[in-house]
């Protein structure tokens, strides 16, 4: 083949390869179609929405037509009915002899949100990552079988888990605070979506970095929440209707912690109590006095807090945070119509009580806590002390029983606490001490067990990050002598 021939070849192919270009670019795919009308392709009205707008407790799913097993026992909210974090062993029941069992365990959403329970039934506010969704999960409680869910799309990021609060249930409702401040209150039977709060929208509440923790009250029947927005620092819901009752003006300029709401009675007043990014304050929960802002304090701000105020005396509040941030004895006085709120000391937590992420315990006068990374020698112990010397430790658990950011509770005069690795410890309570009674590993791979326990009908719920387990560790005295 000439050098002629080869040049005209080339010339071909190079035009044919160029009209090719030139036709593609040229030509519109999109010619022809017509624009299609909303609600044309019949797609069902919740999932026609704005990007960001999030239509809370938007689906449902019954799994099961199944009632949930009667049974009389109750957790109800965060640190249970009374808000201390104890609940009496039932008469009738006595503590397992051997080995406590695994009754049910379900697989769980990355996180650390702990569960309720009311009237046979569980409720946990999860984190769907597939669905990129809320969901409130019911389950029976006794054999662990899903009753139904409730969720709503809001896409998180993975920031040491996602959901983190608890729910609460009152003698209808179950009402719950997501990760980014959306309030959902249910029918707690039927899971019927009954109504709805934005407290970002709403509010212009700044959410933690680490999500919302804030755990819901039920006051007889209003809702307590602080969302410490723009223009409201705390605010009381009806239960039943979702209208507000009551408003407290943000005056103080707090924002919201990771901290809860904690009922106490100060000075013979009842008093919603909230450390928030910028303190602590007290606002009224008489009946014809509701909202008001009573006291407040800027004198102990950490810029991160997790744990929810103590009550160590009739005016005396214990505070706690992690991150250096140590502890603080708050003093609460009241004198007429007026308040005085003042910190009587503070000190790292390397120098006494303190403790990182759950809210310490006053068991008849003693305060027990688990002491932070950061409490010196003693970091990750459990710990005893009295309310008149926080600095001394009457009781410490062993070198080897370190628990890190586990959770702990009281059953009648036992003390339940879980390592984050998953091993479970119950000791026996004294006026002095704790006695280790047993230990047993209850989750095989246990990893970032942080999530507070809950307790009914003698059976403990207890979680790790991805799962979330029941055991039985008490039976009806005539079950226990069957086995005897």
């Amino acid at each position: 083949m000439n050098d002629r021939k080869i040049t005209w070849i080339t010339v071909g192919v190079a035009a044919f390869w160029l009209c090719l270009l030139i036709a593609w670019h040229c030509y519109d795919p999109s010619d022809g179609f017509t624009e299609a009308q909303p609600g044309a392709d019949n797609r069902p009205a919740g999932q026609v929405r704005k990007a960001n707008d999030v239509l809370i407790g938007e689906f449902f799913m019954q799994d099961s037509v199944q009632q949930a097993t009667a049974l009389p026992g109750s957790w109800p909210c965060f640190r249970g009915s009374n808000h201390d974090n104890q609940v009496a062993l039932e008469e009738q029941m006595s503590w397992v002899e051997d080995d406590f069992k695994e009754m049910w365990s379900v697989s769980a959403g990355e996180g650390h949100a702990a569960p309720v329970i009311s009237e046979g039934r569980m409720y946990v506010l999860d984190y769907d990552e597939q669905l990129s969704s809320d969901a409130l999960r019911c389950f029976d409680l006794l054999t662990g079988k899903q009753l139904w869910k409730r969720w709503y799309r809001v896409p998180l990021k993975r920031n040491h888990g996602f959901s983190r609060s608890i729910p609460a249930v009152s003698d209808k409702s179950v009402i719950t605070i997501g990760p980014e401040g959306h309030v959902m209150c249910c029918d707690k039977i039927t899971g019927q979506m009954r109504w709805s709060i934005d407290m970002k929208k709403r509010f212009s509440t700044e959410i933690p970095f680490w999500y919302t923790a804030q755990c819901p009250l039920i006051d007889g029947n209003t809702l307590v929440l602080a969302p410490a927005g723009r223009d409201t620092l705390m605010l009381g819901v009806d239960v039943n209707t979702g209208q507000t009752l009551w408003a407290t003006p943000n005056t103080i300029n707090f924002k919201m912690s990771h901290s809860s709401v904690i009922p106490m009675n100060l000075g013979g007043t009842p008093t919603y109590v909230y450390i928030g990014v910028g303190g602590v304050c007290g606002v009224s929960a008489e009946q014809n006095n509701r909202g008001k802002l009573l006291w407040n304090t800027n004198k102990w701000q950490p810029s991160v807090v997790a744990p929810s105020p103590l009550q160590i005396s009739p005016n005396q509040i214990f505070l706690v945070a992690g991150y250096g941030a140590g502890g603080a004895l708050l003093q609460v006085d009241r004198q007429g119509a007026s308040w005085r709120a003042a910190i009587k000391e503070s000190y790292k937590a390397s120098e006494g009580m303190s403790s990182e992420q759950q809210t310490p315990v006053n068991y008849k006068g003693l305060l027990i806590t688990i002491l932070p990374k950061d409490g010196g020698g003693m970091r990750e112990r459990l710990a005893m002390y009295r309310p008149d010397d926080l600095h001394h430790p009457v009781w410490t658990s062993a070198a080897d029983e370190r628990f890190g950011l586990g959770p702990y509770m009281i059953i009648g005069d036992r003390l339940f606490a879980l390592k984050e690795d998953g091993e479970l410890y119950m000791y026996q309570l004294s006026s002095t001490s704790m006695k280790l009674v047993r230990k047993q590993r209850v989750m095989d791979e246990g990893i970032d067990a942080w999530g507070p326990m809950a307790y009914a009908d003698g059976m403990l719920i207890i979680r790790d990050s991805k799962t979330i387990k029941c055991l039985k560790v008490a039976n009806k005295r005539e079950e226990n002598d069957a086995q005897l």
